[in-house]
């Protein structure tokens, strides 16, 4: 592979966001440094290795798609029995000193088989028929993801189902019915599977004055940490906010409102347009990719870049309920990092192998 052909720029924004991360990390939570490097080189080198493949002659064979979605599957099922309860979530299963959190895994075998089926049948997907069936490769592991629970990674599973919906023609009477459909969904949710805290956090979004010490403790730190930073922020390890232990959860959920506190309005201008620069890449290489699977990986993407940023930025500005939702790139982990550099990867394969 010629490796002048990868996008750079898209590269080059994620380089970006990984530095402001460690950056973090290494100020509020420096013990765990290390393991997010590791995980940055082994991300970059899935990127690497993916880009070599022409994924037009892999995935129009079925049993690739349909063997990554059964082994979602079947991790999600092995996580709800064998899986540790941390924080009262059976989420994560361990894997030496690591934790990997399965639920990932689940978004990129939808991208998948939504990328497949939706470029086979986008044509007639305003037939109820196949409707219903796009539902259903949704609704079996967001069942079992449910089940942990983890309702940030069940929300954005529906996105991305959604979401490729929307693009894919469904008819306005449909989008109704859905629509609707979903309105009763989140009433039975709310009263039959909803936890109380997941109550209290969507509550708590509409009533921000409400229990300042318990359920909106959190964003309140965050505001506070964003709202004092200062156009230049106040430096490397001095955020009052991250240091002093105010700002729960630093490094993984609230790591913008630490960074920006650190390195203020134009440090956050800065991972702002990294970020930008990602989502233009990607649209970038799927308007000109040359088929509709390609396309529709790129989409998929760009969805769940999207709704993940939507979703933590919210929550660290208090505009949508703190459901741990990272930031992508940015937050520590390596499970969310290891899935976004995998769609990635397939991505710049996409770039690398397009016929011109």
């Amino acid at each position: 592979m010629n490796i002048g052909r990868l996008d750079w720029y898209l590269n080059g924004a994620i380089i970006m966001l990984c530095f402001a991360g460690l950056l973090s990390v290494s100020s509020t939570a420096p013990d765990i440094f290390w393991f997010q490097f590791l995980w940055i080189a082994i991300g970059f080198s899935l990127i690497f290795l993916l880009a070599n493949f022409d994924w037009r002659s892999i995935v129009i064979h079925k049993q690739f798609v349909w063997g990554i979605y059964i082994i979602a599957i079947l991790s999600l099922v092995l996580t709800y029995f064998l899986a540790p309860s941390i924080r009262g979530v059976r989420a994560w299963i361990e894997i030496g000193p690591f934790n990997f959190q399965m639920s990932e895994l689940a978004k990129f075998a939808l991208i998948i088989m939504y990328s497949s089926f939706f470029a086979k049948e986008h044509v007639g997907i305003a037939h109820v028929k196949n409707i219903f069936l796009s539902l259903i490769y949704f609704l079996i592991p967001a069942a079992l993801v449910m089940a942990q629970p983890d309702l940030g990674s069940v929300l954005i599973m529906f996105g991305i189902w959604f979401g490729f919906l929307l693009v894919s023609g469904i008819k306005m009477r449909h989008l109704l019915i859905s629509g609707l459909v979903i309105a009763v969904a989140f009433v039975v949710l709310w009263t039959s599977v909803f936890q109380q805290y997941q109550k209290d956090r969507i509550i708590g979004l509409f009533v921000p004055e409400r229990d300042p010490l318990g359920v909106n403790y959190s964003v309140i730190q965050s505001k506070i940490a964003i709202g004092s930073a200062g156009f230049f922020g106040k430096g490397f390890n001095q955020g009052t906010q991250s240091q002093l232990g105010f700002l729960p959860e630093a490094q993984t959920d609230f790591i913008f409102a630490a960074f920006t506190e650190e390195w203020g309005f134009l440090g956050a201008i800065a991972v702002l347009m990294a970020f930008l620069v990602i989502l233009m890449r990607i649209i970038k290489i799927g308007l000109l990719a040359d088929n509709n699977f390609s396309k529709f990986i790129c989409l998929g993407t760009l969805i769940l870049f999207l709704l993940q940023f939507i979703m933590n930025i919210g929550s660290n500005l208090g505009l949508t309920p703190v459901v741990g939702v990272s930031f992508p790139f940015l937050s520590y982990g390596g499970s969310n990092l290891l899935v976004n550099c995998l769609l990635i990867g397939m991505i710049q394969g996409i770039k690398v192998y397009r016929r011109f």
